[in-house]
C-alpha cells in the first residue's frame, strides 16, 4: 500500500478489513501516534482482524465503511491521513461454503456480508419476475436476465430455491447451450444477487464521500474494485471532486469559483503486476485508484 503514504503518526482507516492483510501491512508501520481504525461488517471478519491486530495500535469495529463518518466521530477522530477499501466479497467469504458466495460449492442460498437481514434466497424466492430480471442486468450486466429470471421464477413456483447449485442449474438453463459451452454463465448472475443482497453499490456512493471528506488535507483514498460498476462510480467520484471550474467555455472569466477538491495520485488504475497474478489470480479483475485531498 505505498500509494497510501503511510507515516509513522499518521491516523489510518481500513473501510474493508477482511482478513486483515493490508491492515496488517499498514499497522506494522505505525508509531507513536499512530493510529488504525479497521471496519468491516462481517462478523468473521471482526474476530480475524482482532487476533491479526492486536499488538498494534488499531482499533477494530463491526460497522460498514458506509458509517465510517459516524465511527470517527464517536471515537473523536475529525480527520485522517489516509483511507483503504478493498471491495467486493473476500476470499474467506468465497471460500466459506456455508456462507453461500460461490456457485462453485452448494450452500444455503445467503451471500449476506453482515450475516443479518436479507438473504440471497429471500431475493430469489421472492421477487417478481420484472425485479429479478432488473437486478441481474443493472448489477451483473447480464444480456440474458429475462430468460434467466423467467426460469427461476417458474422454479419456484414447484419449490424453494434454497441452495447455491440449485441456482447455478437455473441460471445456466436461462442462457444458450453456446454459452454455457463457452464459459460458467453463473458468475454475473452470482455478482448482481449479492450486490443486490448488500446494497454495495448505495454504501460504496455513501462511503466514497464518507471517506474523502474525512481526509485531511494531503490525505489519501485508496480504492480497489473488482468489476466495472464498482469502477466506473469510483472514477465518476473522483473526477468530480477533481473538477474546477464548471463556467461555459464562452464566458471571459470564471465566476463559479470551483477549484478542485483534489488531485489524481494515477491517472490510470493501477492493475495487478505478473507477480500478484501469480500469488492470488483472484487479483486479475482488481484496479486501484488513488486521490488526494486538496
Amino acid at each position: 500500500m505505498s500509494r497510501l503514504g503511510v507515516r509513522p503518526d499518521g491516523i489510518y482507516v481500513d473501510g474493508t478489513v477482511g482478513g486483515a492483510g493490508h491492515a496488517s501491512m499498514i499497522a506494522a508501520q505505525l508509531g507513536d501516534g499512530g493510529r488504525l481504525i479497521a471496519l468491516d461488517r462481517d462478523p468473521d471478519a471482526i474476530a480475524v482482524a482482532n487476533k491479526r491486530l492486536a499488538g498494534y495500535p488499531a482499533t477494530v469495529v463491526n460497522a460498514n465503511f458506509s458509517e465510517m463518518r459516524q465511527v470517527l466521530d464517536d471515537l473523536n477522530i475529525s480527520q485522517v491521513d489516509g483511507i483503504l477499501l478493498d471491495l467486493g466479497v473476500s476470499s474467506h467469504q468465497l471460500d466459506t461454503q456455508e456462507r453461500g458466495f460461490s456457485y462453485h460449492m452448494d450452500a444455503p442460498l445467503d451471500m449476506r456480508m453482515s450475516q443479518s437481514g436479507v438473504s440471497a434466497g429471500d431475493i430469489v424466492n421472492t421477487a417478481s419476475e420484472a425485479e429479478l430480471a432488473r437486478i441481474l442486468f443493472e448489477y451483473g450486466e447480464e444480456k440474458y436476465a429475462r430468460g434467466i429470471a423467467a426460469r427461476i421464477v417458474a422454479a419456484r413456483e414447484a419449490v424453494p430455491i434454497t441452495t447455491t447449485l440449485q441456482l447455478a442449474e437455473l441460471i445456466k438453463a436461462g442462457v444458450p447451450a453456446k454459452v454455457r459451452r463457452e464459459k460458467n454463465p453463473c458468475k454475473k448472475s452470482f455478482q448482481a444477487i449479492r450486490i443486490a443482497v448488500n446494497g454495495e453499490l448505495d454504501h460504496l456512493a455513501a462511503g466514497l464521500e464518507a471517506a474523502f471528506y474525512s481526509l485531511k488535507s494531503g490525505g489519501r483514498l485508496a480504492v480497489i474494485t473488482f468489476h466495472s460498476l464498482e469502477d466506473r462510480l469510483v472514477k465518476q467520484k473522483f473526477a468530480a471532486w477533481c473538477q474546477g471550474c464548471t463556467c461555459p467555455k464562452e464566458f471571459p472569466i470564471c465566476v463559479c469559483g470551483k477549484t478542485p477538491e483534489g488531485r489524481l495520485v494515477n491517472r490510470k488504475p493501477i492493475e495487478a503486476g505478473q507477480d500478484e497474478l501469480e500469488r492470488n489470480n483472484r487479483s486479475r479483475s482488481a484496479k486501484l485508484r488513488v486521490i488526494e485531498r486538496s
